[in-house]
């Protein structure tokens, strides 16, 4: 049986999703994201499931591992985020205080938050802010968290769906240490990569210039500083088209000459969501 990490407790996002990919996959909770890269690294068998970015709320802040690890990126996946607030069960609105969750998700219900007078407490994830209520048995704390973490830890939905804004979603990875790729054909694919240029002036706006030249569509391009410095970034990149596309082999050996550093993270099929 396939095993998949994700990092935080039953209940979480990342476990609803995992469930929505490979239901029939051993799925196993991580402490930290570090944990989950770590497990993949070592064991080729397993896969990880992580979440990448927000559209409300954008980046999670995983790009450093990525670019550590490299490991290999097999497909995405975008979770619908519905955030409910979670108590004991019989618990009113009225009687509640203070509200449990991780800092996304608090400030994805913020107009919630503000409007029934609740004091913010960040936790480091909904599954675990679910969890806690549910041991501490006091109506005057609830959870912002998943349906899932609802039925997890035997708690009571007190009002569904209280997040800012409808159509939220979270973008998430899988990933795993073998190299694999679907074949090109005529569906929508997603190339991602990561590369660090070489040292000299004007250098990011050269290396660009084979995608505008090959007509490639960049629908990604972020700048992270690399570890202890503030001088050396490299960028993570996701561009419309498959690698065996020559338009896009043009374009990435273009990139290749203004490069110190390259890596293919990976080929993967678009998902459905984007076209919405």
């Amino acid at each position: 049986m396939n095993k998949i990490y994700f990092q935080g407790t039953f209940g979480a996002y990342s476990h609803l999703a995992a469930l929505s990919i490979s239901p029939k996959a051993e799925i196993l909770p991580c402490k930290t994201f570090d944990e989950c890269f770590l497990k993949a690294s070592k064991d080729p068998n397993s896969k990880i499931i992580i979440p990448e970015s927000n559209r409300i709320t954008g980046n999670i802040g995983i790009e450093y591992l990525i670019f550590e690890y490299r490991l290999n990126i097999y497909s995405e996946y975008f979770q619908k985020v519905e955030h409910n607030l979670l108590g004991i069960p019989g618990t009113k609105i009225s009687d509640i205080r203070d509200v449990y969750s991780h800092g996304q998700a608090l400030s994805q219900c913020s107009k919630f938050i503000k409007s029934n007078n609740l004091v913010e407490h960040v936790r480091a994830d909904t599954a675990g802010s679910a969890e806690m209520i549910s041991i501490y048995k006091d109506n005057k704390k609830a959870a912002i968290a998943s349906s899932l973490s609802a039925k997890t830890y035997g708690l009571e939905i007190i009002k569904k769906n209280i997040e800012n804004e409808n159509g939220n979603l979270t973008r998430f990875l899988i990933m795993g240490k073998n190299i694999s790729q679907p074949e090109f054909g005529k569906k929508k694919y997603i190339t991602s990569f990561l590369f660090k240029l070489k040292s000299k002036p004007a250098a990011l706006y050269q290396s660009l210039g084979g995608f505008a030249i090959n007509g490639v569509n960049l629908t990604k391009l972020q700048s992270y500083p690399e570890k202890n410095s503030f001088d050396s970034f490299f960028f993570l990149c996701d561009l419309d088209g498959h690698i065996e596309d020559q338009k896009v082999q043009k374009s990435l050996e273009e990139l290749g000459l203004h490069c110190q550093d390259f890596h293919v993270l990976g080929v993967f099929e678009a998902d459905k969501q984007r076209e919405k």
